[in-house]
């Protein structure tokens, strides 16, 4: 062996060995109660909160170094209603040595047992996980100062690496500003890092559901290293199982330098039930903050649309696919969708959903939409879609089982454009049409009762006599409302056929002040009027949320003369108006009808 290598590798053993053991000497010299010390003023000042470690702590300093630690907690905010947020029975930390050279931290391992998590936002939408210092006077605001400006100025993020991650036992509770506490459990949490991937266990118990996540990823932990510095391919290959039901999660998530990521994923299942991933996905979004366009809450609101803002915030500015197929996908109260097939495509602060299809009852359905500038104060809404082979039926057993309807073949379409935060802005600008045709069924009293203040007004206004009978014999219905920045005009475009009555229904409805000038035809089939409002003479006033029945003053006056001789006469009069009104009856349901491809392009 050549003499200078022979003298380099002694060299190198001597200072491996003195630095060796000066390690261990260095660690063996250290009191625990001083480590305890530098670990809670270390967090004191990196978070602002109290670190408690009540139980014995230890430290070994090679080759990596490793922290153990028992009975910790993490003080909470100032306005939370616990003591603590976070308490740890066993800790275990492995940290990297390497990257601390370079004012980094990197974990090798985090492990964790016995783990009981309190998270909590207050009215401003603050989460009591937001560890931001608050920034006070002198040099403690100019260094807040500096720190916000060169935050802003950079796009660069620098997160805490983790390569492994367990817990076990862990409870998690979560309640937002006036809401109830939600309570997860997790037995387990394991992300494992190997070499070109990451392995994902996860399980979780909400309220009644079992949630299990599992399968593999890019390395997660070099992903994070190279997020904003290196161009970042992740695949994705996970399977999410809620109560034994399986969906399948695959794809790819790629990250240039600078620039938002780009994803193309794919989701599919035999049989998926959505609603227990509802709110977690809300609170991912929003990252626990609130609506920002919300308003305090109205306790009494003059309109039937609420003013209150829509989370079109909570949706996530990316960019990319995600692709669903699912047979059957589920919602508790609901009838359950079938071969359900789409593409959600984002961009930027844009949002489409091109070409969704689905299954309802024996009837299917076709839906596209997109909100543009979701994100701005705004946003542009467009929906278009039609539904048609399912019936009444079909829909109100899903939704009331008790409401006893009978048949009602039904068909659905729609085509809206409108913009604004609410409901009530979308509905006072929208432009369109939507029509509902529903076919000959029997209607149970309930049905109506349970139809709200304006169906139970019109229906009382055409017959007073309703609530005597069990059941309505429907022939025949069609709905068509025309809309013109918030104006929806009835040129008889609303038709109702039943076993005694043909109605129709003409007159106009203001969507922004929702103000009802509606006048109601009834024309009676059987020859009887005895609770019948002649043709003309009833009007719907007052607004979508407090509708009231009124008298039409030029139907009135265009039978007063019929009126008076049929008063005179002991009715003769009224019952030549009823004879004449069958020999020339219209057909309300076909004239209200229009052609279904003038809303929706290309239906039959």
């Amino acid at each position: 062996m050549n003499k200078s290598l022979k003298i380099f590798l002694v060299v190198t053993a001597t200072v491996f060995c003195i630095g060796a053991l000066g390690i261990w000497y260095a660690a063996s010299g250290i009191n625990p109660a001083q480590l305890t010390q530098l670990l809670s003023s270390s967090v004191k000042e990196a978070t602002g909160r109290d670190l408690k470690i009540a139980g014995p702590v230890s430290l070994k300093l090679f080759p990596t170094l490793a922290i153990t630690a028992e009975q910790v907690s993490l003080s909470n905010a100032s306005w939370a209603d616990k003591a603590d947020m976070l308490m740890v029975k066993h800790l275990e930390l492995d940290i990297e040595l390497l990257p601390l050279l370079k004012k980094e931290i990197a974990f090798n391992a985090i492990n964790l047992n016995g783990v009981d998590a309190h998270l909590q936002t207050n009215k401003s939408g603050d989460g009591n996980w937001d560890f931001t210092s608050p920034v006070s006077s002198g040099a403690g605001a100019s260094n807040a100062a500096e720190f916000t400006s060169k935050s802003s100025s950079t796009d660069q993020v620098d997160p805490v690496r983790i390569r492994n991650l367990n817990i076990t036992d862990a409870n998690v509770s979560y309640q937002g500003f006036g809401s109830d506490r939600t309570f997860i459990a997790i037995p387990k949490l394991s992300i494992i890092g190997r070499s070109a991937k990451t392995e994902i266990l996860a399980q979780a118990k909400y309220a009644n559901y079992q949630l299990e996540m599992k399968g593999k990823t890019g390395n997660l932990h070099d992903v994070l290293d190279g997020w904003n510095t290196t161009s970042v391919k992740m695949p994705l290959d996970l399977n999410l199982t809620v109560n034994g039901k399986v969906l399948a999660i695959d794809g790819e998530i790629d990250k240039e330098p600078k620039t938002l990521p780009t994803f193309n994923l794919h989701l599919s299942s035999k049989s998926f039930e959505l609603s227990p991933l509802a709110g977690s996905a809300a609170l991912a979004a929003s990252g626990g903050k609130q609506a920002t366009t919300s308003k305090p809450y109205k306790a009494l609101s003059k309109f039937l649309f609420s003013e209150d803002a829509l989370p079109f915030d909570l949706l996530p500015e990316a960019t990319g696919k995600l692709a669903i197929n699912i047979d059957q996908l589920s919602f508790p109260g609901h009838v359950p969708m079938t071969a359900v097939k789409g593409n959600f495509v984002f961009d930027g602060s844009n949002f489409h959903v091109n070409d969704l299809s689905f299954g309802l009852g024996k009837g299917s359905a076709q839906v596209q939409a997109s909100v543009s500038q979701f994100q701005g104060t705004n946003p542009a809404l467009s929906i278009k879609g039609i539904a048609k082979g399912f019936t009444l039926e079909q829909l109100m057993d899903a939704v009331d089982s008790s409401t006893k309807v009978k048949g009602g073949d039904t068909e659905v379409a729609f085509n809206i454009r409108s913009s604004g935060v609410s409901m009530h802005q979308l509905a006072s600008r929208a432009n369109g049409a939507v029509q509902v045709s529903v076919g000959k069924g029997s209607i149970d009293s309930r049905f109506i009762d349970g139809g709200g203040d304006l169906m139970i007004t019109v229906v009382d206004a055409i017959n007073p006599l309703r609530k005597k009978t069990d059941q309505t014999i429907l022939e025949c219905a069609v709905f068509y409302l025309p809309m013109n920045n918030g104006q929806v005009v009835l040129n008889d475009s609303i038709g109702v056929v039943t076993d005694r009555l043909d109605i129709v229904l003409s007159g106009s409805v203001d969507l922004k002040t929702e103000v009802l000038n509606v006048k109601i035809d009834p024309r009676e089939k059987s020859g009887l009027t005895t609770g019948v409002n002649l043709a003309g003479l009833v009007k719907l006033q007052g607004t979508l949320l407090n509708p009231k029945a009124g008298v039409n003053k030029e139907g009135v006056v265009n039978s007063a003369v019929s009126i008076g001789l049929g008063i005179l006469t002991g009715g003769a009069t009224i019952l030549a108006e009823n004879a004449k009104s069958l020999a020339t009856k219209s057909q309300p349901c076909k004239a209200a009808l229009h052609p279904w491809s003038d809303i929706y392009p290309g239906a039959n």
